[in-house]
């Protein structure tokens, strides 16, 4: 039984979708889905159980997880419980095993529980159950080997606990990056409007390549400009100076891809535990702009065309842009 309520979007609908087509074609075990809003096709061996009002709110989630979660696993009576929503269920004595891809609750960076309510929840009281949650789990699976040790090291875990299970980046597009003029000086940044995401550091550096002269470029970013207060404020820079930033909105997989292949993949994140637009783009050879993080640091090792700043800042964005624009 596999449970999943948060994944609408981003990086968790992808796992999500990825352990259906994997047990999708494991037609000699069944499978149930316990999903909220997000579509999943039933077939013989999967069954999928939809709650989509646990969006409504934090409370119709926590009723969820803690009232309806164990009596839906009391009813099926499954093998094992597979949770890829960061916590495990509560009161039912089952194997669980647990996808932990959340690195939130344990960054260095601290939310501010008056600019960043939500996060510092998420952070501060969330993460309690998260972590609580790895040490009750029977397995717990992590994307990449940093996340292990920093799990590891953190909640003093059994290593044999901890398995690594790299993310299936399955792209079949045969469109490559083409270096051109244009690619060369168009930026994509596909993100959600989080603060961690650190898209003003983008808008930063842009002020200053204005101060410079610099304006033959463009940025885009996935969002719409009233995602929340802070990327409204940010939307309003751009206006106010002319910056050459785009906001796109949400895109379709097949235009994140095309993007993918026609600009320089931009990536300031600012917490991350694999970042997954790094892994599909390093398929379509994309050159990237990163800050140097931990989360970076295993694809610099095997990726020749990124450009990474050390630090959060500016100044900093300002010097690896520029030394791109020279190739």
């Amino acid at each position: 039984m596999v449970f999943d309520v948060p994944a609408t979007e981003g990086g968790a609908l992808t796992i999500l979708k990825e352990f259906y087509e994997k047990y999708r074609t494991d037609e000699r075990n069944q499978y149930c889905f316990v999903v909220s809003r997000i579509d999943l096709v039933e077939t013989n061996n999967i069954k999928v159980c939809k709650y989509p009002w646990v969006k409504k709110s934090w409370a119709h989630r926590i009723y969820f997880d803690y009232f309806i979660a164990p009596k839906i696993v009391e009813k099926f009576q499954p093998d094992y419980v597979l949770s890829l929503q960061n916590i495990i269920i509560p009161r039912v004595d089952i194997e669980q095993h647990l996808y932990l891809h959340n690195a939130i609750p344990f960054s260095e960076i601290k939310f501010s529980i008056l600019k960043d309510f939500r996060l510092w929840v998420y952070q501060n009281v969330i993460g309690l159950f998260m972590k609580n949650s790895a040490r009750r789990a029977n397995k717990i699976y992590v994307q990449v080997k940093w996340f292990k040790d920093l799990l590891v090291d953190k909640l003093k875990l059994d290593p044999e606990k901890v398995k690594v299970v790299p993310p299936d980046i399955n792209i079949t597009s045969s469109k490559k990056f083409r270096k051109t003029h244009k690619s060369m000086r168009t930026f994509f940044y596909p993100a959600s409007g989080e603060r961690f995401k650190n898209h003003s550091v983008v808008i930063e550096a842009c002020l200053q390549l204005k101060k410079e002269g610099f304006d033959d470029y463009e940025v885009i970013f996935t969002l719409s400009s009233n995602e929340n207060n802070h990327i409204s404020r940010l939307y309003k820079i751009v206006q106010k100076y002319s910056l050459p930033i785009k906001f796109v909105g949400r895109l379709s997989r097949e235009a994140v891809f095309d993007y993918y292949s026609k600009s320089v993949l931009l990536f300031p994140s600012l917490i991350e535990t694999i970042g997954l637009p790094l892994r599909e783009a390093e398929k379509f050879r994309t050159p990237m702009v990163i800050l140097k993080s931990e989360y970076s640091s295993e694809l610099e090792n095997i990726c020749s065309n990124i450009l990474s700043f050390n630090e959060s800042n500016s100044a900093a964005l300002v010097e690896v842009l520029k030394k791109i624009w020279s190739y």
